[in-house]
């Protein structure tokens, strides 16, 4: 007997194959059959044969598409899934695997005294805050907490290359002693074994952005015995984009590790256009003998911290000292200076390269200043009276750095491009709370709505394989992302006719059209439209 049985399907089994009419039947948490069915209007008789399968609920979904549930490799649900463990934002996307530790800032391990709070002050503008108490040292310790909570999609994560140097270097702007070096790649190495699924980085945000060539391709050798990837936010996606790519490339092919770009673009005026040629280096990668993929969210603005547009001289002392520059006279102007001249060498300078214009603030933690978000860096800087990296300051310093941005600096032309390239998967990217990026309630239901039906940018059956299959094989998912027998029963539902996303920049809160049913591990967490409330999901381990 089956669990669950959704029969008058188009079946897109996420391998990019052709759809067909049939039905997808699952028990015990895997799926059972793929059924092929033939159309009811033309043989009524064969069609009904398979809702006589006995099955505990049986499901018309109406010609709507079944497909795998999508894999967002690029997730910052690492605290959230606490607060809200149906993750409703996600699920009602369709999304049903979640990769969190990104950008280097994973929340395990945590082996520093006192490290969890300074941890937590560092990232609260990218990760937001808990109100629980961190009972976990390593990652096998985190993905117990999140599996003894309970969650609704599956989640496993990354080791943060930011994390590790923070728990033997804190936010030292400096190179590792010897041994300093090899207690890190210990750390990255006890992640592999407690299931990481690879070591992740942002080489344009403290403490990452410290670290030299040399010091990443150590951490990564380490990832070579294990087959996973190293996932980058690379050293600048503007001016110096080439030489990164180029750094990036290098450390996968000198530790021999597949490696995944994050969210990929280029940024800024002068790289706009520019797309077939980074496209054509991923092909040189991939000939030069390195496994690259790589990932992006269809929007052309990102999401991050606000303080990222601060000078990393700044942040190389920790949280507490970080509000202290902030406050402090002449350590603002020399932060306005740093940032109006663009006098310091190898560094993006986000708001002077993007224009201040460009920057909105996207959430504060306090009530008192919820009113601010929606507003550009420039807005507030109007409104205050003062020159904008100054009322960066002033917000900061008031928030203790919990403020996340918004920042419109992406050739629209350039996201189609990448997005159609064949080895470039969907995620969402976006930070939670106040005023927060599209993408966080409608990336996947955007490609659905606009790039396939809209604008046949892609094929439907294309965009589900970027969805499911494409991002399962980057991490290593091996039950995941097809729809055949024995594999997990994460399922999406969606209606090509209607799914699309209505959250916008102004109005960002609103889930997504179209999708009306989603399995994970063979439980609705989305029926008929809404949240279940099940937390089905699993604390995945590589």
């Amino acid at each position: 007997m089956l669990d669950v049985l959704l029969t008058n399907a188009r079946v897109v089994d996420g391998t990019g194959a052709p759809w067909f009419r049939g039905a997808v039947g699952v028990r015990d948490g895997e799926i059972a059959t793929v059924e092929r069915v033939p159309d009811p209007t033309d043989a009524p008789d064969a069609a009904l044969a398979a809702d006589d399968v006995d099955a505990e609920t049986v499901v018309d979904v109406d010609d709507a598409v079944v497909a795998p549930g999508f894999v967002d490799t690029h997730s910052h649900s690492d605290l959230q899934l606490f607060d809200d463990p149906t993750l409703a934002p996600k699920a009602r996307q369709g999304i049903t695997t979640e990769i969190v530790g990104q950008d280097g800032f994973s929340m395990a391990p945590m082996r520093r005294d006192g490290g969890a709070e300074e941890w937590q002050d560092q990232l609260s503008g990218l990760a937001g805050r808990v109100d629980r108490e961190w009972t976990w040292g390593g990652v096998g310790d985190y993905l117990d907490a999140v599996e003894g909570d309970g969650v609704a999609p599956n989640v496993g994560t990354l080791v943060g290359q930011g994390t590790v140097r923070f728990n033997v270097m804190g936010m030292r702007d400096d190179e590792p002693t010897e041994s300093e070096l090899e207690e890190m790649a210990d750390l990255v190495t006890e992640a592999m074994d407690d299931g990481a699924f690879g070591l992740s980085t942002a080489l344009v945000i403290t403490p990452c952005s410290y670290a030299s060539t040399e010091e990443i391709t150590h951490l990564a050798e380490r990832l070579e015995p294990y087959g996973r990837p190293f996932v980058a936010h690379i050293r600048s996606e503007r001016a110096d984009i080439w030489s990164a790519l180029d750094e990036f490339v290098d450390v996968g092919a000198d530790a021999n590790v597949p490696v995944h770009l994050s969210h990929f673009k280029l940024g800024g005026p002068p790289q706009h256009g520019k797309a077939d040629r980074a496209l054509a280096l991923v092909e040189a990668a991939r000939d030069r003998g390195v496994d690259f993929s790589a990932d992006q969210y269809p929007y052309a603005a990102s999401n991050t911290l606000l303080s990222y547009v601060l000078p990393p001289w700044v942040h190389a002392d920790g949280p507490e000292q970080a509000v202290a520059y902030l406050e402090d006279a002449d350590a603002r102007q020399r932060i306005l200076r740093d940032v109006e001249e663009n006098r310091i060498d190898g560094w993006d300078n986000p708001g002077w390269y993007s224009g201040w214009e460009n920057v909105v603030v996207a959430s504060v933690e306090s009530d008192a200043n919820d009113h601010l978000e929606g507003l550009t860096v420039q807005a507030l800087a109007d409104e205050w009276d003062t020159e904008p990296i100054l009322a960066v300051c002033d917000l900061l310093a008031e928030e203790d750095l919990a403020v996340s941005c918004v920042n419109h600096f992406i050739d629209e032309d350039d996201v189609r491009d990448i997005l159609a390239h064949e080895r470039v998967n969907v995620i969402t990217d976006g930070l939670f709370g106040g005023n927060p990026h599209p993408r966080v309630y409608g990336a996947f239901a955007k490609v659905l709505g606009t790039y396939v039906r809209d604008e046949d940018l892609v094929s439907v059956e294309e965009a589900v394989r970027m969805m499911t299959s494409l991002p399962a094989r980057s991490m290593g998912l091996d039950s995941k992302g097809v729809l055949r027998p024995g594999m997990d029963a994460d399922v999406t539902v969606f209606d090509p006719a209607v799914v699309g996303s209505p959250a916008t920049y102004e109005n960002p809160t609103q889930y997504a059209d179209g999708v009306p049913h989603v399995l994970v591990n063979g439980e609705f967490v989305v029926r008929d439209g809404e949240t279940t409330g099940a937390t089905p999901g699993d604390a995945l381990r590589a």
